[in-house]
C-alpha cells in the first residue's frame, strides 16, 4: 500500500504505541516495521496469533522477557572461535535464560497446547541449556567482575592478593601511626597510585621517608610515596595481578567455548524471542484499547460496531457504527464542522489498516473487515508552496493518482471532495469522481457540505 495515503491515517502512531509494549529491541523493530497485508490467509493467521496471545495472557498472565541485547557481533566472534568479554557472555546467557523462562511459562499444567497451535509451535522451538546458564551465572557476577569461584586458580591467586594487601596495609598503618613517622604524614590514609600502595607525605619531609614518589598533589604540598619497606610486596601483588588477568582470559575462553556448538540455537532463540515479544505486545496493546479480533469477510464489506479511534482518549472518543459494501458501496457523510466526519473517515481507514496488519481493533464483537488491495485516503491539506500547489490542486493531485490506481479491491476515503473551488463546479466534479469510483466497484466513503452531493446520494443506486 502507498505510504503517502497510509500516513494520512496516522498508522505510524499506532505502531509507535505498539512498540512501547515490546520489551526487546527485536520486538520493537518488528512493531515499527509492521506491514499491512493484502492476502486474507496471511491476515487471518496474523490475527489468530494475536488472539492466541490475548487468551494466553488472560489465562496465565503476561510473560516476562529478559533485557535482550543485540548479539550479532558476539555470534560473529563465536563463528571465528574468538573469546568474549563478560558482558558478551552475559548477553548470550540471557538468551538461554529468557528461553528457559518462556518455556516454563508455557509448560504449566493448565495450558493445553492444542488451544494455542501457533504459539505452541514457537515455544517448542526455544532452546535452553541449564548447564551453560548455571556455569555462566556462577562464574560472572556482572559485566566487569569474574567470581572468585570461576576457577580454583583464580580463587588461589585472589586469596594471595588479599593476604598481601592485608600485610601491606598492616605495615603502612604501623608506619603512619608510629611516633617516628607521624609528623611526616599529611593524612593518616593509605591510598593507591599507579596500582601501588602509597602514603601521603608532607613535601618538606620527602627526604625523611625512603621510597619512590608516584604522584604529587595539585598544590605540590603532598607527595605520594611508596616506602622502600613495601616495594617487594607491591611487586608481588602486581605479578599476581598479571597472573589474575591471564587466568581470567583462560576462564573467558573456556566459558566462550561452551557456546560454540550452539550458534544456530542462539540465532533461532533470538528470532523467536523477538517474534514472541512482538506477538505479546500485540496482545497487550489489544488489552489497552479493549480490542477484539475482527472477522475477515470475503464479501467486500466493512461492518464496524461501536468502533473507536485508537489515538483518541478513551474517555472522550465517540464510538461509531458503520456498514459499507452490503446495501451500498459509496457512503456520503455530511454534518456540521467539528461533528466527527473526518474522524469517522480516519477510524474506518485506520481500523482497516490495523486489522490487515494482524492487530485487534477497538470495536465490539462481530465487527468485520475485508482485506483490501489498496487503501487510499485524501484527508487533510497538502498545500505546498514549494510545489506551487493550492489546496484544491493538492487534493486534485491525490484524486488523479487514486483514479489511476483504484480497482474493485480498493477502499477510498475522501474528505471534503471537490472543496477549495467554486461550489457548483466542485459539486459537479465530486459527483463525476464518485461515479467513477462506483464504476470500478471500489468501496468509497466521502464527506461533504455540498447540497448537490447529498441530493445525488439520495437518488442514486448503491449510494
Amino acid at each position: 500500500m502507498n505510504n503517502h495515503y497510509i500516513s494520512k491515517l496516522e498508522f505510524h502512531k499506532v505502531l509507535e504505541q505498539l512498540s512501547n509494549f515490546c520489551s526487546t529491541y527485536l520486538g520493537k523493530e518488528f512493531a515499527t516495521n509492521l506491514s499491512i497485508y493484502h492476502d486474507a490467509t496471511t491476515v487471518k493467521q496474523k490475527l489468530a496469533e494475536t488472539e492466541e496471545a490475548v487468551r494466553l495472557i488472560y489465562k496465565t498472565g503476561i510473560p516476562s522477557f529478559y533485557d535482550i541485547h543485540n548479539i550479532d557481533i558476539y555470534l560473529i566472534k563465536l563463528e571465528s572461535s574468538q573469546s568474549l568479554t563478560p558482558k558478551g557472555l552475559l548477553d548470550l546467557n540471557n538468551i538461554f535464560l529468557c528461553a528457559q523462562e518462556l518455556r516454563n511459562y508455557f509448560s504449566k499444567d493448565y495450558i493445553d497446547e492444542k488451544d494455542f497451535p501457533i504459539l505452541s509451535t514457537l515455544f517448542s522451538q526455544l532452546y535452553s541449556n541449564v548447564g551453560i546458564t548455571s556455569k555462566i551465572s556462577s562464574s560472572i557476577i556482572d559485566e566487569n567482575t569474574i567470581d572468585d569461584k570461576a576457577s580454583s586458580g583464580l580463587q588461589s591467586i585472589r586469596k594471595k592478593i588479599r593476604n598481601l594487601e592485608q600485610e601491606i596495609r598492616s605495615k603502612l598503618n604501623s608506619m603512619i601511626h608510629s611516633s617516628q613517622f607521624s609528623k611526616y604524614i599529611q593524612e593518616n590514609v593509605i591510598t593507591i597510585r599507579n596500582e601501588r600502595f602509597v602514603i601521603p607525605i608532607k613535601e618538606e619531609y620527602r627526604h625523611q621517608v625512603k621510597g619512590f614518589v608516584h604522584d604529587v598533589s595539585n598544590a605540590g604540598s603532598t607527595l605520594f610515596i611508596e616506602p622502600i619497606s613495601i616495594f617487594e610486596l607491591n611487586n608481588e601483588i602486581n605479578q599476581l595481578r598479571l597472573e589474575e588477568e591471564i587466568e581470567i582470559e583462560k576462564i573467558l575462553q573456556n566459558l566462550t567455548s561452551l557456546f560454540y556448538p550452539y550458534i544456530e540455537e542462539l540465532k533461532t532463540d533470538l528470532n523467536i524471542l523477538g517474534t514472541l515479544d512482538f506477538i505479546f505486545a500485540k496482545a497487550k496493546y489489544s488489552k489497552s484499547i479493549s480490542g477484539i479480533t475482527p472477522t475477515i469477510n470475503t464479501q467486500k464489506e466493512i461492518h464496524l460496531i461501536n468502533a473507536r479511534h485508537p489515538l483518541i482518549d478513551r474517555s472522550k472518543v465517540v464510538p461509531i457504527s458503520i456498514e459499507l459494501g452490503k446495501n451500498f458501496s459509496t457512503l456520503l457523510i455530511t454534518g456540521p464542522n467539528t461533528g466527527g466526519k473526518t474522524v469517522t473517515l480516519k477510524t474506518v481507514g485506520l481500523l482497516t489498516c490495523m486489522a490487515c496488519s494482524g492487530l485487534n481493533i477497538p470495536a465490539d464483537e462481530k465487527s468485520s473487515i475485508f482485506v483490501f488491495e489498496n487503501i487510499f485516503a485524501d484527508i487533510g491539506d497538502d498545500q505546498s508552496i514549494a510545489d506551487s500547489l493550492s489546496t484544491f490542486s493538492s487534493h486534485m493531485t491525490n484524486i488523479v493518482d487514486i483514479t489511476k490506481n483504484a480497482n474493485e479491491n480498493s477502499l477510498i476515503l475522501v474528505d471534503e471532495l471537490g472543496s477549495g473551488t467554486d461550489p457548483l463546479e466542485g459539486a459537479n466534479l465530486a459527483i463525476s469522481i464518485l461515479d467513477y469510483f462506483q464504476t470500478v466497484h471500489a468501496l468509497t466513503i466521502a464527506t461533504t457540505h455540498y447540497q448537490e452531493l447529498k441530493k445525488y446520494a439520495l437518488i442514486t443506486p448503491r449510494f
